[in-house]
């Protein structure tokens, strides 16, 4: 396994996330937890997760199965760089009682409590804002953080689904107050969605934020979807935000020239699409959520695989990315 600072900070991290996000709705916790000590033997110190992950009647349920693992000791949590997540309305039936959900101080108060108690530890690492709050004064949510790392529960702040300009804005007012400010920005971003590339990925760069891309294979649509497709098998790598891509004539021409430009080479799919983020400036490491030990293998593979220029190149061809702004937007 590689390492690296995650942004700024001291901290080191792997450049392969776990993502925890299938522990519980598609992977039961015996099984979530082979998943866990398997990513650990394999050096993945880095562990995503979210206080609404469960989903429905069952959220946090994923950061009680991650409490159940760290509660078996050998060292599990020390080992563990652990990030959670922090803003969904946390109600079973979808209606949250007022200030339980969102970044008032009274919620992130309340919301982290919560998830300590789930995941059975006395501090979370990275704690993250899953989404903007358009509500909330950013001083205020500030001033909720500086409190949490006074008191330990909590080391560094993240945000999740930022926009450039949001992520200099909390920090140029993070820094007004002498707080630390955000470390991490968690963003869609892969080889068919390179949206980050024109200001989300440059502002973090500026302020010294890890970049940490989720849905790294879109949904699975970079991870061989019509050879699956063809092999019978392709039910499951379509489903979901990606569900209808590939009945999209331009996708489907795009996907069929990856596949085939990755087979020409010899490469696997999944693990190009990893791979390629690994190579993109400002990442720290994409988040793999395996429902299987051969998903996690394969993701840790691509972490050692070293993309040609020739095929770097081939694929800034197929998937051409937005180009900076503002000449984006001018010219």
């Amino acid at each position: 396994m590689k390492y690296t600072q995650l942004g700024r900070t001291g901290l080191k991290v792997s450049r392969l996330v776990l993502g925890t996000m299938n522990f519980g709705p598609q992977t039961n916790e015996s099984d979530s937890h082979a998943l866990m000590d398997a990513a650990l033997d394999a050096g993945v110190n880095f562990f995503d997760t979210a206080n609404v992950y469960g989903w429905g009647e069952n959220k946090g349920r994923t950061e009680e199965i991650l409490g159940t693992w760290f509660a078996q000791g050998g060292d599990r949590r020390d080992k563990v760089v652990l990030a959670t997540k922090v803003y969904g309305n946390m109600g079973a039936d979808g209606e949250a009682w007022p200030n339980h959900d969102k970044l008032s101080a009274l919620n992130i108060r309340r919301a982290v409590d919560a998830s300590l108690r789930r995941l059975q530890t006395d501090h979370i690492d990275l704690y993250q804002f899953h989404h903007v709050d358009r509500d909330t004064p950013i001083d205020e949510i500030w001033q909720a953080i500086d409190v949490l790392v006074q008191q330990g529960k909590i080391l560094y702040a993240g945000s999740s689904n930022f926009s450039g300009y949001k992520i200099a804005q909390a920090n140029e007012r993070a820094a007004r107050r002498g707080s630390y400010g955000l470390v991490s920005e968690q963003c869609i971003y892969n080889l068919m969605e390179r949206g980050a590339e024109m200001e989300v990925i440059p502002a973090a760069q500026e302020y010294g934020l890890g970049v940490i891309p989720w849905s790294p294979l879109h949904g699975g649509l970079l991870g061989g979807a019509i050879r699956k497709e063809r092999d019978g098998g392709g039910a499951r790598s379509t489903s979901g935000r990606s569900g209808e891509s590939l009945a999209d004539p331009k996708v489907r021409a795009q996907i069929q020239a990856y596949e085939d430009l990755l087979e020409k080479h010899g490469l696997e799919p999944g693990e190009a699409g990893l791979a390629w983020l690994l190579t993109r400036p400002g990442v720290t490491g994409p988040i793999s959520g395996p429902r299987t030990r051969e998903q996690l293998d394969s993701a840790v593979r691509a972490v050692e695989l070293e993309l040609s220029d020739e095929v770097l190149s081939a694929l800034d061809e197929i998937f051409p990315g937005p180009g900076p702004s503002p000449e984006n937007f001018a010219w």
